[in-house]
């Protein structure tokens, strides 16, 4: 049978299954952690530019662009609130499927859960199943490429789950999804491409929302895709793809981010600012950053003079001279503040980022990283360091709370954040009402 035949089998099977105590309250979790993402997201360049072509473009609809007091149909909202929720890389993350799951799924749940009338324990079913066939498809591939490739499978899952699509159309909208996916391979493993620079593009995660609900919403019309797409065992790992699937529970195995930049940035970054509290060290007396890592932070374009707001989020050195001169929260969020600071250039010049085998050898199991300052004649070396908020150390609800505070704090007041955080422990508590009325009526920043 095709793959994407049984992946259709699986989401209908799963419509009005009772999720467990640990998906639901895993779901509740990573909609806290994407909304403090996407609100802190909201005046990033990349959603200003994404609403504005948004509205000139599918003009029509009632389903909120969160914060912003303007509402588009199904694939226009997906697309603005994907691309606010993915603007600062605050969104969670999936080892496995080396990927972004989150920012995908969610917001295309909350808009077909508005849109169909959906109950609270739906909603949380559609995000699980959506996290579970996304991240399905992304482990299974044979090559490397980015969240876009793949986590429109998701999307397609999710809304599928939620508009009771018939298990023979959703099978054709994976297909049409697949196909339709934004071509990614541009940054993709191998010599023949340059390492990855920053861009508002986000890895097509909001692009492929917005082909993925055409997908599904063109297979209910009747629309055919190449059935067979993910049967080439060149490119994808066949055996386990599906055998598995509602009892992998990947939503339960994600990774939460701290500092809006890359995660290839995050090792380096907390090993550094160990050293920098331990030491007490004057960022301007450092002679020399040495970062040893591992090759995937190597693929990053690392630039000492990022070329804007987004490409900073991919600069080891631009990120280390942030943490060095602004301290621990510099990257909490990030703002266009940041661009071209030449305090910040001064000690991103004096990064170097080289390959250790030996922590390259645990890569992408584990990110780690070693850092070594040189300052007043003397090296400090930090442990190696692996980022805060891994799947086996996840944060609390506390600390979930506590991130969404520090990420708005440009964008939100604190009676706003407030609303924002109350009527997300109600979702917690069994009611997703109060969540969508904020997304419809709470404006933040310049939205």
């Amino acid at each position: 049978m095709e793959v994407v035949r049984e992946l259709a089998a699986y989401v209908a099977a799963a419509d009005g299954q009772v999720l467990t105590d640990a998906q639901r309250d895993a779901a509740c979790r990573c909609v806290l952690d994407l909304v403090a993402a996407a609100a802190a997201g909201i005046d990033a360049p990349g959603p200003r530019a994404v609403r504005k072509a948004a509205i000139l473009t599918m003009a029509g609809g009632a389903l909120p662009i969160w914060f912003s007091g303007q509402a588009l149909g199904l694939a226009g909202a997906i697309w603005c609130n994907t691309a606010a929720a993915a603007a600062l890389d605050l969104d969670d993350g999936h080892r496995i499927a080396r990927g972004h799951p989150g920012a995908a799924v969610i917001p295309a749940a909350f808009a077909a859960a508005q849109e169909q009338g959906a109950s609270t324990e739906e909603l949380l079913q559609a995000i699980v199943v959506g996290y579970e066939v996304g991240v399905a498809v992304g482990a299974a591939r044979r090559f490397y490429a980015n969240t876009g490739m793949w986590s429109g499978y998701g999307v397609v899952a999710a809304l599928g789950l939620l508009r009771h699509t018939r298990a023979g159309q959703l099978a054709h909208a994976f297909a049409i999804a697949g196909v339709g996916a934004p071509n990614q391979l541009h940054a993709g493993a191998g010599p023949a491409f340059r390492a990855q620079e920053g861009s508002d593009v986000k890895e097509g995660i909001p692009w492929s929302g917005v082909t993925a609900a055409n997908a599904l919403l063109l297979a209910e019309s009747g629309h055919s895709g190449p059935l067979a797409l993910l049967n080439d065992h060149k490119h994808f790992r066949l055996e386990g793809l599906v055998e598995g699937l509602g009892r992998q529970n990947y939503i339960t195995r994600n990774y939460v981010k701290f500092h809006a930049c890359c995660r290839h940035v995050h090792g380096p970054l907390e090993a550094l600012l160990g050293l920098l509290a331990q030491h007490r060290c004057d960022p301007q007396r450092i002679e020399a950053i040495e970062v040893e890592t591992y090759g995937g932070a190597l693929r990053i374009a690392n630039r000492p003079r990022p070329e804007g707001f987004t490409d900073i989020q991919f600069s080891i050195p631009y990120c280390l001279g942030l943490a060095a001169v602004d301290g621990p929260d510099a990257l909490l969020p990030l703002t266009e503040a940041a661009v071209g600071r030449p305090d910040v250039v001064a000690v991103a010049e004096r990064v170097s980022v080289r390959l250790d085998p030996e922590l390259d050898a645990r890569f992408p199991a584990e990110t780690l990283s070693r850092v070594r300052i040189r300052i007043d004649g003397r090296t400090l070396v930090s442990p190696i360091t692996a980022p805060s908020g891994e799947a086996d150390a996840p944060p609390s609800w506390l600390e979930l709370e506590d991130k969404l505070r520090k990420a708005t704090r440009n964008v939100a007041n604190p009676s706003q954040q407030d609303m924002l955080l109350d009527a997300l422990n109600k979702l917690r508590d069994g009611d997703h009402a109060p969540l969508q009325e904020v997304f419809r009526t709470l404006r933040l920043g310049q939205a």
